[in-house]
C-alpha cells in the first residue's frame, strides 16, 4: 500500500517553464523580472500599496521588526500557539515577547486578553490567522489604535482569507505571507512583506537590500548606491519567484482543489466527530477561510496519540502542530511559565492535522476517512 504523506507539493501550471525562462533571461539572483511580477501580482490580489517578496515569512517578520525600530525593553504581544518565527523576529531586536492565550474556538489570539497585557513598553501586537481563519480584527485594531501601538499580521496561513469581507493581511500596518511548501501557494521556501503604510516602503526596500539604496539606484534616482541603514539579504532567487508566479497563475484552480478536500473531510467526518466528543475546525460567521488545513481536536492527549499510531499503521501520516511557546525553554527565559496560557497548552496536546494537499486523490482521502472511522479508543 502506498503511504499517504501529510503534505505533497505539486506543479499546477507553468512553474517549470517559467523557471527555465528565468534561467534563459540570464538573471537568477534576487529582484529580477519575476520577483517584480510576483510583487505586482500580490499587490493586485491584496489591493495594498506595496509587497516585497522575501526568502521566507521569517525574514518578512524580521524586516517588520527592523522597520518598527524595535529595541531592547520593547514588548510585543504574540499568541503562545504559533511558530517560533513569530517570536524570534522580535527577540532578535532585543524586544520581549508577551505571551497571550488563544480562543478555544478559532485557536486565534484571544482579543479579550489584550488590554490586560498592554504596558507602557508595548510596541506591537502580532496576531496569527490560524488555519487562515481571521482573528477578531475589529477588536484588535480598536485596541491597538486606543493604545497607539502597531499591528503586524502574521498571515502565513491566510492568503485569500477574509474577515468581514476584507482580505487578511490588509489590516495591520505590516503583514507577512509564507510560500513554504506546506502553504496553498508555494515556491518551496519564500515569503513576502505586505506594507500597508506607504511611509514605510522606501526604508523597507533599503532593509531588504542589505541596508543599501540599491533599489533607488536601479530606478535612476541616485547615481550610485551605498550603505544607508541596517539590513540584510532578504531577496529570494528570481528562479523561486518564477515558480511562485506559476503557482499564482493557478490560484483559482489550487483553491478549488483545496476547498474540495476540506469540505469532504468536514462532511464525511461530521457524524464521527460528534459521536466521539471530538471537533473539527471552527470558521465563524464573517470569516472566509482559504482552506489551508484540516484538523481534529481530540478530548485527550492519549486519544490523539492513539489516532496518530492508528493512522501510521495504515501508512497515513498525520501530525500535531505547535508546542506552546510560553512553556518552551526559550519562552521561560522571557517570562513564560506553565499554566500561563491554558487553552494553548491544552490544544497543543490534542490537535491533529490530517493529510491535506492540492492533489490528494479521492481514493487516498477515502483511505484517510475510512481509517479514522475504524479507530477505537
Amino acid at each position: 500500500m502506498t503511504p499517504i504523506p501529510f503534505n505533497k507539493p505539486s506543479v499546477e501550471g507553468r512553474e517549470i517553464e517559467l523557471v527555465r525562462e528565468s534561467i534563459a533571461n540570464g538573471h537568477i539572483s534576487g529582484d529580477g523580472a519575476f520577483t517584480r511580477q510576483a510583487n505586482g501580482m500580490l499587490e493586485a490580489i491584496l489591493g495594498v500599496p506595496k509587497v516585497l517578496l522575501t526568502t521566507s515569512c521569517t525574514h518578512a517578520l524580521e524586516m517588520a521588526a527592523i522597520l518598527l525600530d524595535l529595541e531592547p525593553g520593547d514588548e510585543v504581544i504574540v499568541p503562545s500557539f504559533t511558530f517560533v518565527s513569530g517570536v524570534n523576529a522580535f527577540v532578535l531586536r532585543g524586544a520581549k515577547p508577551v505571551f497571550a492565550d488563544i480562543r478555544p474556538d478559532t485557536l486565534n489570539i484571544d482579543e479579550n486578553q489584550l488590554e490586560g497585557l498592554i504596558t507602557p513598553r508595548t510596541r506591537a501586537i502580532a496576531p496569527v490567522h490560524y488555519a487562515g481563519v481571521g482573528c477578531e480584527m475589529d477588536a484588535i485594531m480598536g485596541i491597538a489604535a486606543k493604545h497607539r501601538i502597531d499591528v503586524i499580521e502574521d498571515n502565513a496561513h491566510g492568503l485569500f482569507g477574509r474577515y468581514r469581507g476584507k482580505l487578511l493581511g490588509t489590516f495591520g500596518r505590516l503583514a507577512t505571507q509564507s510560500f513554504h511548501e506546506t502553504k496553498n501557494i508555494n515556491c518551496g521556501e519564500g515569503g513576502a512583506l505586505v506594507i500597508n503604510d506607504p511611509a514605510l516602503i522606501e526604508r523597507a526596500e533599503v532593509i531588504r537590500e542589505k541596508g543599501t539604496n540599491r533599489s533607488r539606484f536601479f530606478r535612476g534616482q541616485v547615481d550610485k548606491y551605498t550603505w544607508v541603514d541596517i539590513g540584510s539579504s532578504y531577496l529570494p532567487s528570481d528562479m523561486l519567484a518564477a515558480y511562485l508566479v506559476g503557482q499564482m497563475e493557478m490560484a483559482e484552480v489550487i483553491q478549488a482543489k483545496r476547498k474540495r478536500v476540506w469540505e469532504r473531510y468536514d462532511a464525511e467526518l461530521a457524524g464521527w466527530v460528534a459521536a466521539h466528543g471530538i471537533r473539527g475546525p471552527s470558521v465563524p460567521a464573517g470569516c472566509e477561510q482559504p482552506y489551508h488545513m484540516y484538523y481534529l481536536l481530540f478530548d485527550t492527549l492519549a486519544a490523539r496519540t492513539s489516532m496518530i499510531a492508528h493512522l501510521r499503521a495504515h501508512d497515513i501520516v498525520a501530525v500535531f502542530h505547535y508546542l506552546p511557546l510560553n512553556t518552551s525553554e526559550m519562552g521561560v527565559r522571557f517570562g513564560g511559565r506553565p499554566g500561563q496560557c491554558p487553552v494553548a497548552e491544552s490544544v497543543s496536546d490534542r490537535l491533529l492535522r490530517l493529510p491535506f494537499y492540492n492533489n490528494l486523490t479521492d481514493d487516498d482521502q477515502s483511505r484517510v476517512i475510512d481509517a479514522i472511522h475504524s479507530w477505537h479508543r
